[in-house]
């Protein structure tokens, strides 16, 4: 276990000398505080999985999600032949179809595991629902719904269900909004300052993932509205954050991955404007380079990853999904240009989405072990010793 920065305190608590805001040793979640040696056996007999569960693993389904919808767009047949078609028709019929069921199994099975959760561990829910770190994979669920939604090849987005599907996902991110928005600009002039982290970007990619698929079915003025709230609140977290960007003991070394939703942010908003607006105009080619630039950044610090590579743990999923939206925003702006240089481009962030995603999925397989932290990130917080 290792000591993080001040900026990792839990709201309204203050670090003992024992230290507070600690991150697990898979760096996959937060401690709210200190954590006893060994849960209570009453405890690990009575939940056993639950225990070592949260919302951090979402992850994996945005991924798959993304996936889903990557491919979605690559085998669609109004884009451009000589970039994007014969990518997809070089696999077979059935793989497109194999990927969007195999997300959904997996999203249903991960919301599945969260219910009952909460219903037998509430307070280590309502702990994570209050924590500065925990509180931003609330969207993550909703945000994997709505790409699915998107990439579904059994629904058009001018259905009826389809309507309905939506404000059932989206109604959600609206009620985290006001949660979490709400929070920033009434809780003082310094709680932002001290509880943004590059995890905050989940909160922004929720209302700009609402937005495009709003666009998608037809509803401009809903899309427009969605796309106002993310813009806004992503261009107050940006300055935030850009200006300790440097300092990367803001999260724990295990945590780093989450650094690349840097570049999934801008991305994501290139892609919703350009469903807002209907092509790809200069202000979405604007938000794609700043997410080039976002991802040149990191990728040339590979040291800044280094220590979060040692050990295989749930948060190397937080990889995939950033890589899969600028793949997407990279498909758009082939499509655009028709450039020979954009095109290689688009298939090289593709084929990386691709390979990274395959990688996870093996280490998942073969390393279940180390998926799961060995106590409840929440335990001591929320639960009465006995």
């Amino acid at each position: 276990m290792e000591t993080t920065s001040d900026a990792l305190k839990p709201c309204g608590q203050e670090l003992s000398p024992k230290g507070s805001g600690l991150a697990d040793d898979d760096g996959s979640m937060l401690k709210a505080s200190v954590a006893p040696d060994k849960p209570p056996p009453l405890l690990a007999s009575r939940f056993g999985m639950l225990t070592r569960f949260h919302a951090g693993y979402f992850r994996i389904s945005l991924a798959l999600s993304g996936q889903a919808l990557l491919w979605r767009t690559l085998s669609d047949s109004s884009t451009e032949p000589s970039a994007l078609r014969p990518v997809a028709r070089s696999l077979p019929s059935a793989a497109f179809a194999l990927l969007w069921c195999l997300a959904l199994l997996t999203l249903v099975a991960l919301c599945a595991l969260y219910a009952a959760r909460c219903v037998l561990r509430f307070p280590a829910v309502r702990a994570e629902f209050r924590h500065h770190v925990g509180m931003n994979y609330l969207f993550a669920p909703w945000i994997s719904w709505l790409l699915l939604l998107q990439a579904t090849p059994f629904l058009r987005p001018e259905a009826p269900s389809y309507h309905l599907l939506w404000w059932a996902f989206s109604l959600p991110v609206l009620v985290l909004d006001v949660k979490v928005y709400g929070q920033w600009f009434t809780r003082g002039r310094k709680f932002l300052s001290m509880v943004a982290n590059p995890a905050s970007h989940m909160t922004v990619i929720a209302n700009l993932v609402t937005a495009r698929a709003a666009a998608r079915m037809g509803w401009h003025e809903g899309a427009v509205a969605m796309f106002a709230v993310g813009a806004a609140h992503y261009l107050v977290l940006f300055v935030t954050l850009y200006q300790r960007f440097l300092g990367s003991d803001s999260l724990p070394a295990m945590l780093r991955p989450v650094f690349f939703l840097f570049f999934a942010a801008p991305s994501m908003a290139s892609l919703a404007w350009c469903s807002i607006s209907l092509s790809f105009d200069t202000g979405c080619k604007m938000l794609f380079f700043l997410s080039l630039f976002l991802f040149a950044s990191l990728v040339s610090r590979p040291t800044l990853f280094k220590r979060a590579m040692r050990r295989f743990s749930v948060a190397w999923w937080a990889y995939s999904f950033p890589l899969t939206v600028l793949a997407l925003v990279a498909a758009e702006y082939a499509e655009e240009v028709r450039e020979p240089a954009a095109n290689v481009l688009m298939l090289a962030l593709a084929v990386l989405s691709v390979v990274v995603t395959l990688a996870l999925m093996v280490f998942t397989a073969f390393r279940t072990s180390d998926l799961l932290p060995h106590d409840d990130p929440f335990l001591a917080a929320t639960l009465p010793t006995r």
